[in-house]
């Protein structure tokens, strides 16, 4: 008996990751969920340089400013609640010091340059069509870092101006590296503070704009997070207490059906191994001093070694 609809996914032979790969993640919170899972797994990836980004604007700014390497300055950061801020950035990058956030900035923007040019993949992860213009400086901003709204004003992308965020995206990243793999997805995480018919407005737009610029035989990919958490997951026991975001258990299940799309199948055997000496490590014996424990941590040892011969980078 199927108690559910499935939404089916099989294997991309052109688009797949294993231990040799390197990778980019860009974009909203799930970003971080799925980063943490390769970061587990040992994987060769770098996460939002400059922290969780939620809309395409945003997105194609940092890509812009990493291949012109920006050097950000004074002019482009403030200080608020006694915090030196960007408008480009997270506020988990904002500091008490001007020239720690902007020395943290630019060594991100720097770094980011040299590994968008050899990455064999980009994921990135769009959140919301909701963005806050800076009245002032008719900028629109990644971040208002809770600085009062009248000196914003709020608006929506629209499904063009969204396609043309993307459209540039693709070709920015492609003008530097042809033969990277870029794969959206859009973020299952509800903006419900837009409110609810707000959201459902946002991801649409999202949605539509993405299925214009994906592109296999260039290589442009699309995985449907979204879409799996709104049709097989839809049931509010996945997710967390905030009904908002994606539980564990929701976010163990995307993943594995991102891993049956796009990870190789003999990085899934790495993984496993990977698996088991992550487990051992975290196992907390009873008798730290006893035969079985040491036994034990020598064989665990001995798994790591053979693992590192093949895989230097890899470090527990």
């Amino acid at each position: 008996m199927i108690l559910s609809t499935q939404i089916p996914v099989k294997k991309n032979p052109h688009n797949q990751i294993d231990y040799n790969s390197e990778l980019i993640l860009i974009g909203s919170c799930f970003t971080e969920n799925i980063g943490k899972k390769l970061n587990y797994y040992k994987f060769k990836s770098n996460q939002n340089p400059l922290g969780i980004l939620f809309h395409p604007k945003a997105i194609e700014c940092l890509i812009t400013n990493v291949i012109n390497e920006k050097q950000y300055s004074e002019s482009d950061v403030f200080l608020q609640n006694e915090r030196w801020h960007c408008f480009d950035a997270h506020s988990s990058l904002s500091a008490t010091n001007k020239t720690e956030l902007l020395n943290t900035i630019n060594n991100r923007i720097n770094s980011t340059h040299q590994q968008l040019k050899k990455a064999s993949h980009i994921i990135i992860t769009l959140g919301t069509s909701w963005v806050y213009r800076h009245i002032s400086s008719d900028k629109i901003v990644a971040n208002c870092h809770k600085i009062p709204q009248k000196i914003f004003s709020k608006e929506i992308l629209s499904v063009d101006e969204i396609t043309e965020n993307l459209s540039a995206i693709n070709s920015l990243i492609k003008s530097v590296n042809k033969k990277i793999s870029i794969t959206y997805t859009v973020s299952p995480v509800r903006h419900l503070k837009d409110g609810f018919i707000e959201n459902q407005r946002s991801k649409s737009h999202l949605i539509s704009a993405v299925h214009q610029v994906i592109e296999p035989r260039k290589n442009i990919h699309y995985f449907p997070s979204y879409e799996i958490m709104m049709d097989e997951l839809r049931d509010y026991r996945f997710y967390s207490e905030d009904m908002i975001h994606p539980n564990k258990t929701a976010i163990n299940y995307i993943w594995e059906k991102f891993c049956a799309t796009y990870i190789s199948d003999e990085a899934l055997k790495t993984m496993q191994e990977i698996e088991t000496i992550q487990r051992g490590l975290n196992h907390k014996p009873f008798n730290p001093k006893s035969e079985a424990h040491l036994k034990f941590l020598n064989n665990l040892q001995q798994k790591k070694e053979t693992l590192q011969k093949a895989f230097p980078f890899i470090k527990f």
